[in-house]
């Protein structure tokens, strides 16, 4: 962890390189390895991006002889909106989630800040999911049936397609899944506070990460909900959600609120705050035992979920 937290870009401009360190050390799996000796179907696809901007890419992966008309999970990576690839956490989503529960997954690659500020990687993830929901039948899924799921600014992008799906009259979601996700700009919770200079996404980091994301809007006093899900003024009409964060980490608290403001406006939201989790505990420690709980609860929900 000291090596990630030592890696980390202090500015914008230092963000190529870090990008560059972290495929060193986290490198991303290959097709072959994520297809596990011919468990999964796996394949790459370009669709069309957003109106006057490039093809988006899709991972298109299924178990192996999964019948027809499967529920689908649109995957959105984590990565600090600055980082990552529609790989990251593919083999755990696979393995958790598409073979035990028999489903269709789809991971997208978005735009990266800060090369691609607000709204690139959004209106990416949006149109990717325009494709997936008219094409599902095509992917052997079922287009009633769309999970969105996504951690960290996965998790905080999973919650702004819920928000872009219902203002937009777009494709209809069942449920959106956010793990510790990426919520408030402002970046002033009591739990970023309390968890600066602490564990490998503290106060500091996230403020390079929304610098990175908004430009020259960043610090200002009306960003757009869609880049920073907390500053919506209405979550009505959301559908159900699934969100947890770690006790001790900076998107505690943004998290609670999140999840409580959902209930005030009348919504479905079941809500997880980890003891002696951090930021990424369940990946950094998998055989802890909150580890385990904490990935049993979201294969507990989307069972529920997908079977109402």
């Amino acid at each position: 962890m000291g090596d990630l937290r030592d890696a980390f870009p202090s500015a914008p401009a230092m963000v190529p390189r870090w990008r560059a360190r972290l495929a060193e050390m986290v490198p991303d799996p290959t097709l072959d390895q994520l297809r596990a000796d011919g468990a999964f179907e796996m394949y790459e696809r370009s669709v069309p991006g957003p109106e006057g901007a490039p093809d988006v890419s899709l991972l298109i992966a299924r178990p192996t002889g999964l019948a027809d008309g499967a529920p689908v999970v649109y995957h959105l990576h984590g990565g600090g909106m600055i980082g990552g690839s529609n790989r990251a956490g593919m083999e755990g989503i696979l393995r958790e989630w598409a073979e035990p529960l028999g489903l269709v997954v789809v991971s997208v690659e978005y735009r990266l800040a800060p090369e691609h500020p607000y709204p690139a990687g959004v209106e990416d993830c949006y149109a990717g999911l325009l494709w997936v929901a008219r094409h599902a039948a095509d992917l052997g899924g079922d287009p009633e049936r769309i999970v969105v799921a996504g951690g960290s600014a996965g998790g905080g992008l999973t919650a702004a397609l819920a928000l872009m799906t219902r203002d937009r009259e777009g494709p209809r979601i069942i449920g959106q899944l956010a793990m510790c996700p990426m919520l408030d700009d402002r970046n002033d919770t009591p739990s970023a506070r309390q968890m600066a200079g602490t564990g490998l996404w503290d106060q500091h980091d996230n403020g390079v990460g929304w610098a990175c994301l908004l430009g020259t809007a960043y610090e200002a006093a009306d960003v757009p909900a869609y880049a920073a899900p907390a500053r919506s003024t209405d979550l009505s009409g959301l559908a159900p959600a699934f969100i947890d964060a770690g006790a001790g980490e900076t998107f505690r608290d943004e998290a609670v609120t999140y999840a409580t403001r959902i209930w005030q406006a009348g919504g479905d939201a079941e809500l997880h705050i980890w003891a002696g989790g951090f930021h990424g505990f369940d990946q950094m420690v998998p055989g802890a035992a909150v580890s385990r709980d904490a990935r049993q609860a979201r294969v507990n929900w989307l069972r529920r979920i997908l079977s109402r």
